[in-house]
Parts: C-alpha cells; sequence; structure tokens
C-alpha cells in the first residue's frame, strides 16, 4: 500500500472505531509508539505492546462523548491525522483534548507513531 493508501485507511477505520483493524492491518511488527502524555515520552515498541497499550487506554476510559478526526496530510513516508476527542476516564473524569498523530510508513506498512497534545 502507498503512504495514501495507508492514511485513507486509517482514517475510514477510525471514523467507524474499529481500532484493532488499524494494528492488525496496517502496522508493521516491529512499529513503534511515541506517546506524550506527560513531561517524559512513552516508548511502546512492537505491534503487541501498542495493542496492550490501545486495550489498556480503553479500559480507562467510563465513556466516550464523541470522537472524530481530520483528513491526513499526506507527504512521501509520512502523514498526520487531527484527533479530537471528548472523554470520561474512570479516575480522571471527563477531558476534552485534541491530539496530532504523526505515521512514518515504510515497506507498505506504519512502522511508527507519535501523539502530541
Amino acid at each position: 500500500m502507498t503512504t495514501a493508501e495507508i492514511a485513507k485507511r486509517v482514517v475510514e477505520l477510525n471514523r467507524t472505531h474499529d481500532y484493532h483493524s488499524i494494528y492488525e492491518e496496517l502496522y508493521a511488527p516491529d512499529a513503534v509508539s511515541i506517546e506524550h502524555w506527560s513531561e517524559t515520552p512513552e516508548v511502546y515498541t512492537g505491534r503487541d505492546a501498542i495493542l496492550k497499550k490501545s486495550d489498556a487506554w480503553m479500559e480507562s476510559v467510563e465513556e466516550i462523548h464523541s470522537t472524530s478526526c481530520s483528513e491526513p496530510l499526506i507527504a512521501d513516508n509520512s502523514f498526520a491525522i487531527t484527533f479530537t476527542m471528548d472523554v470520561t476516564y474512570k479516575t480522571m473524569g471527563r477531558i476534552p483534548m485534541t491530539e496530532l498523530a504523526v505515521y512514518t510508513v515504510k515497506d507498505g506498512k506504519i512502522v511508527k507513531e507519535e501523539f502530541q497534545g
């Protein structure tokens, strides 16, 4: 798949809330995810670790009020999407947030994702 095809598919699957398919279909087995939740970035290496991170995030959520994602901004081997969410967490309450996700593509798979608030 091309970078543009992968970007389009990420948006499509996000809009249908089919998050597991994104990882299983589009990520390289050794992909890296970087989260900037705190001052020290958290790094997850490997598709299995990224899936576990996603599952743990979903487990921390009490209610998702709304989510949306932008159309992708596409370059040769990378693309970016803006995500907007209004979420109530079990321990932190309701938090509206927007984050920018930047993805790197190599050999037809996502090899890196990085989220910035």
